[in-house]
């Protein structure tokens, strides 16, 4: 049975599109996020589908943002240009991985009580992340551009987005490692990421807001809660967005490295405690 979305109030609302904005184009776990703030804040938990859900407003920024990009390159791909192209080409081969093993594991991962949603879970994948994100960085070389994305790029950090399935490991943390394993720019790896981020996100969103409708209707308050998150979903990615690329244009990602590996720890050592659950 699929978990339930708890009564929330607006102002949790707002809080849970914030943390939803903050964190699902920065390297450190929208998921993990959105499960470890309730439990810190002891609200009930609002629900797997009611997350992926307001995961579009993330999907509405970044649309917005790389508008002007997103046309270029569907407009390119239909006249034959090949760097389109192989863009496309790109985008769609990366998003197979994701798709597949999120059909496959739909019945765990879609679960509140998923033993891939314990709090132990999640605060090991983030210090594992932070430091393959800590590898990533020294051992990357950081030349290569998005004009050289290529099918097999999209193919290794496609695997790498299949990875976020976990809480903790983070979508765009773990796509953006895996791109700067592959030699390119830190920016670019990021501007990468969120494209290849669009067509998963959207799948996971529609279908989890499709789940939510036909179990248990969504009016009234329920509804109200849902345009709230999202409102605010939007307007905060989309100025995640834009700070994050231009931090990587001068920055390397060492910040959150270290947030990645202090967040774990501490959620380890709040679930052992029973401080959390």
């Amino acid at each position: 049975m699929n978990d339930v979305q708890a009564p929330i109030s607006v102002m949790q609302a707002v809080i849970l599109g914030v943390v939803q904005g903050l964190t699902e184009y920065l390297p450190i776990s929208s998921s993990a996020h959105l499960r470890v703030v309730p439990a810190i804040l002891h609200w009930p938990y609002q629900g797997v589908a009611y997350d992926a859900v307001i995961q579009l407003g993330s999907v509405v920024a970044v649309l917005t943002y790389f508008a002007k990009d997103i046309w270029k390159i569907a407009t390119g791909a239909l006249k034959g240009v090949e760097q389109d192209l192989r863009m496309v080409g790109a985008i769609v081969v990366g998003t197979i991985p994701v798709c597949v093993l999120g059909f496959l594991l739909k019945d765990i991962i879609g679960q509140e009580n998923s033993p891939l949603r314990s709090m132990a879970v999640i605060g090991a994948a983030s210090i594992f992340m932070g430091a393959l994100l800590l590898v990533a960085e020294k051992v990357g070389k950081h030349r290569r551009t998005i004009d050289s994305v290529g099918g097999k790029d999209g193919l290794l950090v496609g695997l790498g987005q299949a990875m976020a399935l976990i809480p903790g490991c983070s979508r765009s943390g773990s796509t953006l490692t895996v791109a700067m394993f592959l030699d390119f720019n830190r920016a670019d790896a990021a501007r990468f990421s969120f494209l290849l981020g669009i067509p998963a996100i959207v799948i996971s969103g529609l279908y989890e807001l499709y789940k939510m409708v036909k179990d248990n209707g969504l009016q009234g308050a329920a509804m109200g809660d849902l345009i709230v998150g999202l409102a605010a979903s939007t307007i905060v990615s989309y100025l995640a967005i834009a700070w994050f690329l231009k931090y990587l244009q001068q920055h390397s990602t060492w910040v959150f490295v270290w947030y990645r590996l202090v967040f774990g720890t501490a959620v380890l050592v709040l679930a052992a405690t029973h401080l959390i659950m």
